[in-house]
């Protein structure tokens, strides 16, 4: 794995590299291999990333979208990553529906999506049950508690790694999560992490040592590349 850490001097900064490290990495991988897998982010920080996207000239029926972690509420509701991710960018660009796979939240119950969705990634992949799919890009963030997808501290999501898709949990409201395994097959993960908040989490995912049951984001280590783009807000004092 190599890891590298680059700071900007503001959310707008940080978007506009996290938009050209994003960009050159779906261009890669399809001229590698014609196709581009992506697990998507929710959250504030990524918004303004979608919106970008959305006035790009890309080979659409190249890329599959997936989503790293998802509330469990429908499309229209406010709190849905699918719904702000649909709004700002997929509505605008000409992308096969079929190509836009985002995490079932209408089944009878959590662990029914959460199995649902596994299916559907292997599906996708063309692979058996107990492979584990390579994405091209995960796009990631980290909360002020060091959690990242929906992998919360002292969580049971934690200790999944049997499969790629898990139901997480905060403050008893079930969300839908991929877990450890698949994120750290992916070929690249990109953090996007803003805010004075962040840096007590940050302070410890980076130190050489901790728990990671605490601080989940420590336990992400990508086969290939790991990247953390952080303002300077979220960077203050933190020795990396």
């Amino acid at each position: 794995m190599t890891r590298e850490v680059l700071v900007y001097s503001d959310k707008q900064a940080l978007v506009e590299a996290a938009f050209a490290s994003i960009l050159d990495r779906i261009r890669s991988a399809i001229a590698q291999r014609q196709t581009c897998s992506i697990a998507l982010s929710g959250g504030s920080t990524p918004q303004p990333l979608y919106a970008a996207l959305a006035h790009v000239d890309l080979p659409w029926h190249q890329i599959q979208i997936f989503w790293g972690d998802e509330r469990y509420v429908p499309a229209s509701h406010p709190d849905s990553n699918y719904g702000m991710t649909k709004r700002v960018w997929l509505d605008l660009v000409p992308i096969p529906a079929e190509n836009v796979h985002p995490m079932p939240t209408n089944l009878a119950s959590p662990q029914l999506a959460a199995d649902e969705y596994d299916r559907q990634i292997r599906a996708n992949f063309g692979l058996e049950a107990g492979s584990i799919p390579v994405f091209d890009i995960v796009l990631l963030g980290m909360g002020d508690d060091g959690h990242t997808a929906s992998l919360f501290p002292h969580t049971a999501a934690l200790s999944v790694l049997d499969r790629l898709v898990t139901v997480g949990e905060k403050d008893g409201q079930p969300r839908l999560t991929v877990t450890f395994p698949l994120i750290n097959q992916a070929r690249s993960v990109i953090f996007l992490v803003s805010g004075a908040s962040k840096q007590t989490a940050l302070a410890a995912v980076f130190a050489l040592t901790g728990d990671e049951t605490i601080y989940p984001s420590r336990s992400i280590r990508p086969q290939d590349e790991l990247l953390w783009l952080l303002d300077a807000a979220a960077a203050d004092g933190l020795v990396t």
